[in-house]
């Protein structure tokens, strides 16, 4: 492989020697020589080589008089240090310029004339030829243009470490300083400039685009890079293409198809002028005019492009243009140019015809002309200045100003090493490079150390792995008024490295879409989403394409293309637009509503009809309705009863830690007192009458301090559920968010388990007492209230078996709503039914609230319990006998108050009362038909 090498490089070194290069080139001696590499043509000429014979080498066609410009910005700048006393004095640099024709091939063509004479010396090849001929050396290389181009060059160029700076070339790829030893460019990378581009997307809000790049090592790192900021974005490219000026018609023909069937309207290009411009030419003759363009460095201020022409088609694009610097004194320098003074540069003689349309004498391009392109001949002394050329348009040098950073570069380099001080240098040793032995690879080291400002103030360093600071002006390309030619208006800037925030400016007024609106196109794959809205995703399509849903309730947006909707606070719910959030509204069983008052007059009502019972109890105290009722335990249970009126009060109003804590023990207990004094009121009646014959016992055991232990031991049980719910899970206020619109303060009961304790207990005490009261309800109207207390107790369980669905299946302030009914309704019941009658007879009937009265009822009922004991005893007993007759026994039984007849008298017992004489009689018969039956 190396003999091969060697061999090219000795092929090479022959044709050097004679032909030096292409024959085409701007050259002159000096003590240091540099090379330069532009695009003084956009392309060859495409022929067919069927090596039928020796094969040509290829034309280049399509003047380019900004690569002319370039060209010419590199000579006023080593003029300008030739005559300068300060750097490099006593020091000619020379050139050898070189058209690479914007192709691969040529541009190769020329490198090899730089590469030959350096190093071949190392390359060990004195046996095979004899180099001892002085061609100055290349030391350095300033170009390419495209970094397809400059790609292909620097390969070839850092095999020998000559360092070359490129002026154009930007992409991402060149940035590799292991693969590209010696590259260095003073042109910002395309990173920075796909990311500027895809923030420039996102600032008009566009986010359906087509992505177009040529097929190059400028073009595919480009997009690549662009894609990537995109996705992060969420901006979808919907067709991505790549293009190259030798593209065969059909095949632009069917990218200007898919171009014109896409809805997407903005176009983003990363592509120089020479490859974008055939499907511009195509989008022309199509007339597809509603298109806007994103243009990058490379075709933003192109000349090939920017033509009246074509402003139907591209008016309106917005690009990328490098920052502009001025060259003082550089347009006299252009203006100066003439074919007889620039005999050292050979592109002269053709830009001079190109210019002016016509032929010099003697040129070579004369004899190729045929008929068709007839040309009258020139002097060479017209008025340059009488033409409109993209050559004299110095308003913006931006390309031509990175040539003339380039060679100061290069030049301050070699100042330094013509300045550099033994011991303080950057090789072996700290030593100096000889200026007049110095090989290319010493100023490859000296460039890569070079850190200067020069005379614009702008800091220059080559320092490995760093870029230049990605600085783009934004321009949009306007109609002038005047002659319609292209005006590059600028409309912003782009600072990649400023403070974030303050990286882009743009003045959207001096803006014109498609050459005459003023107003942002719209390319979206779907229509934006109204506020209260949000993007939903479609099936099979890009995130980009996508129908706008309604937010949920308690959702909300508020401002257009949400893609999701921002769930309200938990005190806050959306408006019926979805639109906004506003505050919930409070909730709780208030004193205020009329709902809370109604309940809280009920109250009331129980507190007071219980005050009023219990005020005529006390004035009747001494009454026998009033004795027989159990007076004492009348009066606790009165006041349980307003215990519970009361308690159910704690229930209205704004729930706080302590009424939560508070109320359900308060209403757990009263209601637990209540039911167990009826309790054991109920069951000692019971008893008693149930007893055949009081003893002394009885009445000890049910002596009224044991009635109340009783109470006290029912109650005490209920008290330690309380405590110890209210220990280890203390019920507190909380608020309710999940309902819409409203947010309910209620209280957290804490355990439910505990409650269900509570009212499990009370539940239980009131079906014993339902037990005794069931049983007792036939005893002395006027003694006692079993009947009443039988529906009390009744009423007690319909009321809290449906409370229990009723508690659950509530929320908000009707679950203490619902609580508070039930408590009233039980203790209306209770009241109702035990004391409303005593009270009516007390107060309406006092004629029945006497001890004759309740003393008859109780001995009626005490000898109708005797007869059915006789009764049943007698039967009992003839059952057991064996007396052929039979007898059916029957019993009358009459009383007589004050009787008249003395005989009958004589012969019944007889009860007195006082003023009253009772007389009962009992007869039994008995017939033989009922014994035999």
């Amino acid at each position: 492989m190396r003999l091969v090498l060697y061999y090219l490089i000795l092929l090479g070194s022959s044709y050097v020697t004679s032909t030096y290069g292409p024959h085409q080139r701007a050259q002159m001696t000096g003590d240091i020589l540099l090379g330069g590499l532009f695009p003084i043509h956009f392309g060859v000429s495409s022929k067919d080589q069927d090596l039928a014979a020796r094969p040509e080498s290829t034309q280049c066609v399509r003047f380019n008089f900004r690569g002319f410009r370039w060209l010419q910005a590199m000579i006023f700048a080593i003029d300008e240090i030739n005559n300068s006393s300060t750097l490099l004095p006593n020091i000619t640099l020379g050139y050898r310029i070189f058209d690479t024709c914007n192709t691969v091939s040529k541009a190769l063509e020329a490198t090899l004339s730089f590469v030959a004479q350096n190093k071949i010396d190392s390359l060990n090849l004195d046996e095979f030829c004899n180099c001892t001929n002085h061609i100055p050396s290349t030391i350095a290389v300033v170009g390419a243009a495209g970094s397809a181009v400059s790609t292909a060059v620097a390969n070839l160029l850092g095999l020998f470490y000559i360092p070359q700076i490129s002026y154009a070339s930007s992409s991402r790829l060149l940035s590799n300083k292991n693969q590209y030893k010696s590259f260095m460019r003073t042109i910002p990378t395309d990173e920075y400039q796909a990311t500027a581009m895809a923030d420039i997307i996102e600032y008009f809000q566009w986010n359906w685009v087509i992505a177009v790049a040529s097929d190059d090592d400028y073009g595919r790192p480009g997009i690549e890079k662009f894609e990537k900021e995109m996705e992060e974005r969420d901006i979808c490219i919907h067709l991505n293409e790549l293009i190259s000026q030798y593209f065969e018609d059909h095949e632009i023909q069917a990218l200007a198809d898919r171009i014109e069937n896409s809805s997407a309207k903005v176009i983003v290009v990363f592509a120089s002028g020479p490859d974008i411009e055939p499907l511009i030419k195509e989008m022309v003759r199509r007339n597809i005019t509603d298109r806007i363009w994103l243009a990058s460095e490379a075709w933003a201020s192109s000349s090939l492009i920017a033509k009246p022409e074509y402003l139907d088609v591209v008016a309106g694009t917005i690009g990328f243009a490098l920052k502009a610097g001025p060259i003082p004194g550089f347009r006299e320098f252009l203006q100066r140019v003439q074919p007889q003074k620039d005999s050292h540069n050979e592109f002269v003689r053709e830009f001079w015809e190109e210019t002016f349309n016509c032929y010099l004498k003697d040129s070579p391009r004369l004899q190729e002309s045929d008929s068709t392109s007839f040309r009258p001949l020139c002097t060479g002394e017209e008025d340059i200045t009488s033409v409109e050329t993209p050559y004299l348009d110095n308003t913006h040098l931006r390309i031509s100003y990175n040539v003339y950073v380039a060679v100061y570069s290069i030049a301050q380099a070699l100042q330094d090493i013509l300045t550099c001080t033994p011991g303080h240098g950057l090789f072996a040793n700290n030593s100096c490079a000889d200026i007049k032995k110095m090989e290319a690879w010493q100023v490859l080291k000296q460039l890569r150390h070079l850190n200067y400002t020069n005379s614009m103030g702008e800091k220059i360093h080559f320092e490995e792995n760093a870029d230049l600071a990605a600085n783009y002006t934004i321009i949009n390309w306007h109609r002038s008024a005047e002659d319609g030619s292209v005006v590059f208006e600028e409309v912003g800037y782009y600072n990649m490295h400023a403070k974030r925030g303050a990286k882009r400016f743009i003045d959207k007024t001096k803006i014109l879409w498609n050459g005459y609106s003023s107003e942002v196109p719209f390319s979206n794959c779907s229509e934006d989403c109204e506020p209260g809205t949000r993007k939903g995703i479609i099936d099979s399509m890009p995130t980009c394409c996508f129908e706008c849903t309604e937010c949920s309730d308690g959702e909300y947006s508020n401002h257009k293309d949400a893609s999701v909707c921002t769930k309200c606070p938990n005190n806050s719910w959306s408006n019926g637009n979805h639109t906004f959030c506003f505050l919930k509204e409070i909730e709780f069983l208030s004193w205020t509503e009329p709902f809370g008052i109604a309940l809280a007059i009920c109250a009331a009502l129980g507190v007071a009809l219980t005050g009023f019972v219990m005020a005529v109890f006390v004035r009747f105290r001494n009454t026998p309705i009033v004795k027989a009722t159990n007076r004492e335990l009348s009066y606790v249970l009165l006041f349980s009863l307003l215990c519970c009126f009361s308690s159910s009060l704690i229930f209205i109003g704004e729930p706080q830690d302590w009424m939560c804590r508070l109320r359900q023990p308060a209403f757990g207990i009263s209601f637990v007192l209540c039911i167990s004094c009826i309790l054991v009121k109920t069951n000692r009646v019971l008893l008693v009458f149930e007893a055949k014959i009081p003893t002394s016992l009885h009445r000890k055991w049910w002596g009224l301090n044991l009635q109340f232990l009783l109470v006290f031991l029912c109650t005490f049980v209920q008290v330690m559920i309380c405590v110890v719910w209210l220990y280890n899970a203390p019920p507190s206020s909380y608020r309710n968010y999940d309902i819409d619109e409203i947010i309910f303060i209620t209280c957290n009961e804490g355990s439910v388990m505990a409650l269900g304790f509570l009212i499990g207990y009370t539940c239980l005490l009131a079906a014993i007492c339902f037990f005794f009261a069931f049983k007792s309800r036939k005893l002395p109207e006027n003694f006692t209230e079993a009947k009443f207390i039988t529906f009390s107790m009744l009423i007690f369980f319909i009321v809290w078996i449906s409370f229990i669905p009723a508690y659950f299946s509530t929320y908000g302030k009707f679950v203490s709503a619902v609580e508070v009914i039930a408590i009233m309704a039980s203790s209306f019941g209770m009241l109702a039914c035990i004391f409303f009658n005593k009270v009516y007879i007390i107060l309406f009937k006092p004629s029945r609230n006497t001890i004759e009265e309740v003393r008859c009822s109780t001995a009626a009922h005490a000898f109708k319990v005797a007869a059915k004991a006789t009764l049943k005893h007698s039967t009992a007993s003839r059952k057991r006998s064996s007396g052929s007759s039979a007898s059916t026994p029957s019993s009358s039984i009459s009383l007589k108050t004050n009787g008249n007849d003395p005989t009958s008298a004589k012969h019944q017992p007889r009860v007195s009362f006082g003023s009253g004489t009772v007389t009962l009689s009992l007869s039994f018969e008995e017939s033989r038909r009922s014994s035999l039956m």
